[in-house]
């Protein structure tokens, strides 16, 4: 599936099931992109779908699969990227329609800010190279919705293609001391109607945040795209997802990072 053809109906397909709340099978074999780097075109053609369908524009990225606890829970061994679009967005005290998910999910992360871009004539970045673009680091909560009849049973791909489970975020407040924090140690920890569901550090995002950061910046700049100032990138989350019910609510903090939370009515 390398066709211009096969990206912009495998697109429209994904953009019409998720306007229309349905919950998707699998995409034909003869539009279904076959790695990962058809799966990047497909999603850049969705974006354009969905913004042309007053979805809003992109604020952000995520990043999926990050930590070791994640790649286990999808089975997926490398990290994955997808968008995340302005309006979907929330600060500090999110409040979400329950009933505006097909099966919503929460993770605990560490967001970043940036104060300055990486181009792609930047590339290949490391770990010191995009701290100097951070303007600021926060804890965050990634809202995912589960969209499909069966996601274990679809290809990495395809998953890919549709944004990685991604349905939004609650971004608390930017911390700008963040240099005086080691940010392998801090320690993230949610809690669901105030009962713990999962902890874990952030050493394990790759072994620091920031080498998830420097995957993106890489994976953008090999499409011969960049990161822009402004922009937010969700790095992972360093807990299991958990599926919310009507009338929870979501709580994360993060060490040095501060806390957001996210009620689900």
């Amino acid at each position: 599936m390398t066709t211009v053809e096969a990206i912009e109906r495998a697109a429209g397909l994904l953009a019409e099931a998720r306007l229309a709340q349905r919950r998707l099978a699998r995409l034909p074999e003869d539009c279904r992109p076959p790695d990962e780097a058809a799966a990047y075109r497909v999603q850049d053609a969705l974006h354009a779908r969905l913004g042309a369908a007053g979805q809003g524009a992109l604020a952000g990225h995520k990043i999926g699969c990050t930590t070791a606890v994640m790649q286990q829970f999808l089975g997926i061994a490398n990290p994955c990227a997808g968008g995340v679009f302005a309006p979907t967005v929330q600060h500090c005290a999110g409040r979400f329609a329950h009933g505006g998910f097909l099966h919503v999910g929460v993770e605990c992360e560490i967001a970043v800010r940036l104060a300055r871009p990486l181009p792609a004539a930047g590339a290949p970045y490391d770990e010191a190279g995009v701290a100097a673009a951070i303007g600021a680091c926060m804890a965050a909560i990634e809202v995912v919705d589960d969209r499909y009849e069966d996601y274990r049973s679809l290809d990495t791909p395809t998953l890919i293609a549709d944004d990685f489970f991604n349905a939004g975020c609650v971004l608390g407040d930017p911390v700008e001391s963040w240099r005086e924090l080691d940010l392998t140690a801090v320690e993230g920890r949610m809690t669901i109607n105030g009962s713990e569901v999962g902890r874990g550090r952030g050493g394990d995002i790759l072994g620091h945040p920031f080498k998830a950061l420097a995957w993106l910046a890489n994976a953008l700049a090999a499409r011969n795209r960049g990161l822009h100032a402004g922009e937010f990138v969700l790095l992972g989350s360093v807990v299991q997802t958990r599926w919310v019910e009507r009338g929870d609510l979501v709580e994360i903090a993060i060490e040095g990072l501060g806390s957001a939370s996210g009620a689900f009515t």
